[in-house]
């Protein structure tokens, strides 16, 4: 990341630290030529911290950097100490070229079972597209399996995580997409500084379903890339992004008005520095809905959750946003929308007698949760 970048991400953080005492840090900056000396007597009496450093970014990278080197020195982080937290603050580096693999598991086509027809999750390859465009121009090499039953699931996500036998990927019916569709895999895959695994299918509580209608837990999905002193992803940043059912509920509408959160205090505990990791350390799971409850889907335009994940992740990337501020404001994208669930012209039951689940006017709220240990951005790719 560019000097201009980290000045533009932190700006607020540090213009309010800096403007605690507005007269060091401008004189430093004169001191050291960064500012003329009629910028230096307009921004004093001024006290204007901000267009200081709205000057610096405006003189190119180079002053950026000499600003940022000037911010940890000694002097001025012993008069500012909040600096030394906000320019330490760690990204995962990003620097390999494909940034790494996003593999899609798209499970559209399954079966039949007793007296009902097959069932086809129509719209699913509209959200397959879209992921395949978004994550190939943030510089993923995207790969897709289709149709997977569980066990082919399981055995083609160990593949991906152990990085061998990889020229058994065929068995897993496994394409890349190359800007205008999926076509046969071009080469082996070689993982790079990310992965990102995106899993659409039927799901149910804490489960993703095979074609075979068998569940697969998503706790076994990621605890199969935990760290391993052989693992290519160890200290990476893996997300998992699932479009799957997790009940049969239909979320219930509530009329509330927003409210804002309360403050809560935070312990930090003794600790000394260390080279290890915990073993579910870099992990990132955002799921289309919270249990119970089921996730929707359009049949020509997709999922509301992977078309907004989609759509926020162009507009956010090309700010240089964090993943979790993107992916929060999925959340609040989705948790807008309302429709009305019914399983037949005939529904019109809070609880249909016909399916046995809740029908009816429906909402529904993904969730997040992760243990990324830095901070993940991710960026447009020539």
């Amino acid at each position: 990341m560019t000097a201009y970048d980290i000045l533009r991400r932190n700006k607020t953080s540090i213009v309010d630290t800096l403007g605690a005492d507005h007269t060091l840090i401008l004189n430093k900056a004169k001191q050291n030529k960064l500012i003329t000396q009629h910028d230096h007597k307009t921004l004093r009496t001024e006290q204007n911290v901000e267009a200081l450093v709205d000057k610096i970014m405006k003189k190119g990278e180079e002053n950026c950097q000499l600003f940022l080197n000037l911010l940890q020195t000694d002097e001025i982080q012993e008069t500012y100490p909040e600096l030394k937290n906000i320019l330490e603050d760690e990204l995962y580096e990003l620097k390999s070229q494909p940034t790494g693999l996003c593999l899609i598991i798209n499970n559209e086509m399954f079966p039949g079972v007793g007296k009902k027809k097959k069932n086809v999750r129509y719209g699913t390859d509209k959200d397959a597209e879209s992921l395949g465009k978004v994550f190939t121009w943030l510089g993923f090499r995207v790969l897709m399996c289709k149709d997977q039953t569980k066990d082919q699931m399981e055995r083609a996500l160990k593949c991906f995580a152990s990085q061998r036998g990889l020229s058994q990927l065929q068995e897993f019916k496994v394409q890349e997409w190359t800007g205008s569709g999926f076509t046969d895999l071009l080469e082996a895959p070689q993982h790079g500084d990310a992965f990102i695994c995106c899993l659409l299918s039927h799901g149910n509580k804490g489960v993703v379903l095979g074609t075979d209608w068998k569940p697969l837990p998503i706790k076994q999905i990621t605890r199969t890339f935990m760290a391993t002193p052989e693992s290519p992803l160890t200290a990476k940043p893996k997300v998992f992004l699932i479009q799957a059912c997790q009940g049969g509920q239909v979320h219930p509408m509530v009329e509330s008005k927003d409210q804002a959160g309360g403050s809560c205090s935070t312990q930090q505990a003794d600790s000394s520095d260390s080279t290890s990791i915990p073993q579910e350390a870099d992990f990132l799971v955002h799921c289309s809905t919270v249990e119970d409850y089921k996730s929707l889907r359009n049949p020509t335009e997709g999922s509301w959750f992977i078309q907004s994940v989609c759509e926020q992740l162009e507009e956010g990337c090309q700010r240089n946003e964090e993943i979790e501020v993107i992916l929060r404001r999925v959340n609040k994208e989705v948790a807008r929308k309302d429709s009305d669930v019914r399983c037949g012209p005939e529904c019109g039951l809070r609880y249909c007698l016909k399916c046995g689940t809740s029908c009816g006017p429906t909402k529904q709220m993904p969730a997040i949760w992760h243990t990324l240990r830095k901070r993940l951005v991710l960026t447009p790719r020539n």
